[in-house]
């Protein structure tokens, strides 16, 4: 199977929502991240808003009105919870990208409809818990299944250079995520042993995101999670592990992209 699912990007986890998340079967973990399921039931006039700061990668999501490939982000989301409601998601790998569309770049804070009337009628009836002695864990899996088995067959179709470079670019991200010190493209090229250039195109075609701003997401993601842990932490010494020039620096990411301070978004969102 392939790595565990997190729950780094969303923001602000709480008891409004169940999301279940499921790994990767191991013929696609190289195309696909996780599967995660969100299912909501909330009281007539109830809303609730949940801010999510998402991986830098594309998702193909599942909803009761369709099927939608949804794009990259560069800045934190709020979704509005109301009624009842459920999603069945791909987190989809950078070699799953070229899937599904070839200018990843075109989605960036985006998202177009999906033409796959097959896959959104079957995920809807297993959803439903259409069929006798299905429990809910069972209605998910079957769902999950679904969305693996149509990425399955588009890739059946990928030519070699593709998912040749595919893996190239799944590592690039992979040394991003891991905080193992490359903290600008030209440690991502050297790691990569490509120019900076072919780095940049790699992002590109394969992320829609450029490398600059991969890292700058990685380490806000981290900082929000470690905020969360601890509203107390020394912005400092946080600022100095995750890569950030200094304090002010930080200060600013988090203004500019969740629109609070450190302190004061760490402080909403603890436990």
């Amino acid at each position: 199977m392939s790595e565990p699912p997190t729950t780094r990007g969303h923001l602000t986890p709480g008891p409004h929502a169940t999301v279940t998340r499921l790994p990767a079967p191991d013929d696609v973990a190289h195309l696909v991240r996780q599967l995660w399921i969100p299912e909501w039931s909330l009281p007539p006039g109830e809303r609730v808003e949940q801010l999510v700061l998402g991986y830098p990668a594309s998702n193909v999501v599942v909803e009761p009105d369709g099927v939608a490939l949804h794009g990259p982000t560069t800045r934190a989301s709020t979704r509005v919870l109301t009624g009842q409601g459920w999603a069945v998601g791909a987190l989809l790998r950078p070699a799953g990208v070229l899937l599904f569309t070839e200018r990843p770049a075109g989605l960036l804070d985006g998202s177009v409809p999906l033409e796959a009337p097959g896959l959104h009628r079957a995920v809807a009836e297993s959803m439903a818990g259409a069929g006798p002695g299905r429990d809910a864990a069972a209605r998910r899996e079957r769902a999950a299944a679904l969305v693996v088995e149509h990425v399955r067959a588009r890739a059946a179709g990928l030519p070699s250079e593709a998912a040749r470079d595919g893996v190239l670019a799944n590592r690039l991200v992979d040394l991003v995520e891991s905080g193992t010190g490359a903290r600008s493209p030209d440690d991502l090229a050297r790691e990569l042993h490509v120019s900076v250039r072919s780095l940049q195109r790699l992002a590109a075609r394969f992320v829609g995101m450029p490398p600059q701003l991969l890292l700058r997401r990685r380490r806000l993601q981290e900082a929000a999670e470690r905020m969360r842990a601890d509203p107390d932490t020394d912005l400092g010494v946080l600022a100095a592990e995750l890569g950030f020039a200094d304090q002010a620096h930080l200060t600013r990411e988090f203004r500019s992209v969740l629109g609070a301070t450190p302190r004061g978004y760490g402080r909403s969102r603890a436990g």
